[in-house]
């Protein structure tokens, strides 16, 4: 694919999704900015290795989006931000909401007010969550041998869907959703939301509140706990990342059609399973070897039994739909922590 016309600048860079985009526009021969404060576990180790491939090539801001003065600095003369900086754990947001609040709908204002500012403004990618539609308990949802099931929309769920915001966290994004969504329609200011699921992949440091498939990859490489919130029956379409990037890109570059329009993204309902009954066999099998055995505790604030994304508008908007199997993403991921295992021991031991 072509580079796009103009420097980029990423908000998260140094993050799982935003390292894994600095590193496709860069090979590609874009001049990429990335703002980060390296808050993230790993997102200096992430930094490292861009920087390693790409050299001064790769701009690095070390700088937090909660600070409007530094976005008035650094955004101008960027035709596109990608804004994937987040805090992204509903654990975290019920702990520090105030944070929580400060960084995903403050630091979007902040965000989208540099770029307001711009001329020509730039096109703003904003990566939203599931978590906006709150915990679905509206809809019609079977529980199975291993996972819940939506009875009515086999294809998953669209952005038709009423927004519920539940927990801290799920405000926060979504006040920040809405915030992007209506810049277009104010300030014709050119914004694409994407609601996105499950996203797991290389150079994802997985916790257990957040990055869960990640993260029992690495429990079972180091032997470390995993935690189960609910039943285990809860459902995910997982998306691997190079799919996640490729729709980024294919959003700008089709943004005479997206600017002002939100997409639910995700693996679809091909790539839906259970986060642990049907999750575990294949996992193991891929691992060759068994995961830790979980400690089941309650449901997190807000926690949908279910979410599928019904990614058909993006399908039809900019030609865009999963390409990656779970199988073979999750041998990719696995590949990738075992080469890297003993990074997981350093981050531990911090």
């Amino acid at each position: 694919m072509p580079a796009l016309h103009g420097p980029i600048l990423i908000t998260g860079g140094a993050g799982f999704i935003g390292v894994n985009l600095a590193e496709r526009l860069l090979g590609d021969g874009q001049a990429v900015t990335i703002i980060d404060n390296l808050s993230r576990r790993g997102s200096e180790h992430n930094l490292a290795w861009l920087r390693a491939r790409h050299g001064t090539r790769l701009r690095f801001v070390h700088g937090d989006i909660r600070s409007a003065e530094l976005l008035d600095a650094v955004v101008p003369g960027h035709t596109v931000i990608y804004h994937l900086a987040s805090q992204t754990a509903v654990t975290t947001s019920v702990r520090a909401p105030r944070e929580d609040f400060e960084i995903n709908a403050l630091g979007t204002l902040n965000v989208l007010e540099a770029a307001r500012r711009c001329s020509p403004p730039p096109i703003v990618v904003f990566a939203s969550t599931n978590k906006v539609y709150g915990a679905l308990e509206h809809l019609a949802i079977e529980e199975q041998a291993t996972r819940y099931a939506l009875r009515d929309l086999p294809t998953g769920i669209d952005e038709t869907q009423p927004l519920d915001f539940h927990s801290p966290y799920g405000c926060s994004k979504g006040a920040a959703d809405q915030y992007v969504r209506d810049y277009q329609r104010i300030y014709g200011l050119p914004t694409v939301v994407f609601r996105q699921s499950c996203i797991y992949g290389p150079r994802q440091m997985g916790v257990e509140d957040q990055g869960w498939v990640a993260w029992f990859v690495i429990a079972a490489l180091t032997g470390r706990p995993i935690t189960i919130y609910g039943t285990g029956k809860q459902v995910r379409d997982l998306l691997y990342i190079d799919d996640l990037v490729e729709a980024l890109l294919l959003a700008v570059r089709h943004s005479a059609v997206t600017a002002g329009q939100i997409y639910n993204i995700g693996g679809g309902a091909a790539n839906a399973i259970s986060v642990w009954w049907e999750l575990q066999p294949l996992l193991e099998a891929v691992l060759q070897q068994p995961l830790p055995t979980p400690r089941f505790e309650p449901w997190r604030p807000g926690d949908q039994p279910i979410f599928v994304a019904d990614t058909r508008k993006a399908l039809r908007d900019f030609g865009w739909q999963p390409r990656t199997a779970i199988a073979d993403g999750l041998q990719r991921l696995v590949a990738w922590a075992r080469a890297h295992r003993t990074l997981f021991d350093r981050l531990e031991a911090r």
